[in-house]
């Protein structure tokens, strides 16, 4: 039965349990201009048709879309999103607003405002790459704790772990040159905005910086800076050529990079397992000129849904095996809800439906629920697309099928 609204909203998440958080991270881009480095579904839709999510193209800032996304996420065990959180240029020294932020409609117009908003906790990770604001010693504890306290970790879904809020860090090299004097100074500020959440509430507050690759003496300086644990965007795995076919070789490419992380200390790392990757659509002009050159760094690898979920057993397994005190042993993270263009994603899409989300909950959780695989437009919702000049892709096949 299609397009028939039998529900006058989309039906109740059946969440499957897992017994560690399983974090997806978040790229929240996907609202008409919010990006302002590319122009998100504006740069698919005519050269990469497989890459249109399931709901079809869709606008972000709608807090029905993320009803969909908790729902579908929920069931097949992903319980908290990291999101990417953005300062725009020149809001450094100032009290922070909504109007300071890039990308922030994914949290205060989406989550913030969607009925299933408790079914999903969340985190973000301060984005401090030169393109966008930095901080300083004054500037974080002053502006930035006040406002991450009250709009976000004071709500019942934020990540804690230990009664602590969780911040994770990108761009930690830019920290370290641009906005701490020194080694000693940022890890005073971050003591400093520990004392803060302990003054409301919180026994104290967790740093996670994203790094792999390094060395031993670099992640004693690490430590010494005030982070409590280390993670990954994505894997940090690169295969040797484009679209490399050997499957077994691109797990055990990943999970030697987890070992060696984990060598170094099997207590401060939290390990990202990552589907694929494949930027196609970065490598034009424009790109480079902003300074990505996806094309030369990294090439193109799969690993299909079934490759996931051997991936994620195994990771889970490895996991299993660490100290009782690890951060591995309370989490595992996805690499990437929603990186359509970056290419990397396990949101349903028209190229692999539902099967990346299968591979996580066959792997990671209880398999006690009975996920609901139907899309909006199968439930009679949607479309959710009033702002991308781009069809809707969804129609599109639907018309297809009706001229045959």
């Amino acid at each position: 039965m299609y397009h028939i609204k039998l529900n006058s909203y989309i039906p109740e998440p059946h969440p499957a349990e897992s017994d560690r958080i399983v974090a997806c991270h978040y790229y929240a881009a996907w609202k008409k201009g919010a990006a302002g480095v590319h122009e998100g579904f504006d740069d698919l839709a005519q050269e990469y048709p497989d890459r249109t999510p399931l709901m079809g193209y869709y606008d972000e800032e709608n807090p029905e879309v993320c009803d969909w996304e908790i729902k579908w996420a929920s069931e097949h065990g992903i319980n908290c999103f990291i999101y990417c959180w953005y300062r725009k240029p020149g809001n450094l020294g100032k009290p922070v607003t909504l109007q300071d932020l890039r990308c922030g409609h994914g949290l205060h117009e989406a989550l913030f405002n969607a009925r299933f908003a408790q079914k999903m906790r969340f985190a973000i990770m301060l984005e401090s790459s030169p393109r966008w604001c930095g901080t300083n010693e004054t500037d974080m504890v002053e502006h930035l704790m006040p406002f991450w306290m009250e709009n976000y970790f004071k709500r019942p879904n934020y990540l804690l772990i230990d009664n602590k809020p969780v911040l994770f860090v990108f761009q930690q090299r830019r920290l370290a040159t641009e906005c701490f004097e020194s080694v000693d100074s940022q890890r005073k500020t971050f003591d400093a905005c520990r004392e803060y959440a302990r003054k409301c509430g919180f026994d104290g507050m967790l740093f996670a910086v994203c790094k792999i690759a390094g060395d031993k003496q670099y992640y004693d300086e690490l430590a010494a800076r005030g982070y409590d644990f280390r993670f990954g965007y994505t894997a940090g795995y690169n295969s040797p050529y484009d679209f490399f076919s050997d499957e077994e070789a691109i797990i055990e490419g990943q999970l030697d990079n987890f070992c060696k992380e984990l060598a170094f200390d099997p207590k401060h790392f939290v390990p990202t397992a990552s589907c694929f990757w494949d930027p196609t659509p970065r490598f034009s002009r424009r790109w480079v000129e902003l300074g990505y050159d996806f094309r030369s760094n990294w090439n193109i690898w799969y690993l299909q849904p079934e490759g996931f979920k051997k991936l994620l057993t195994r990771l889970r397994e490895t996991c299993d095996t660490l100290p009782e005190d690890a951060y591995a042993r309370k989490m595992i993270m996805i690499d990437n809800w929603n990186e359509w263009d970056e290419g990397h994603f396990v949101a349903p899409s028209h190229k692999f439906g539902f099967k990346y989300l299968q591979a996580i909950r066959e792997a990671l959780t209880a398999c006690n629920n009975l996920p609901d695989y139907i899309t909006p437009r199968d439930a009679g919702f949607g479309d959710y697309n009033r702002s991308w000049k781009t069809p809707d892709f969804s129609a599109f096949c639907e018309k297809r099928e009706e001229e045959k």
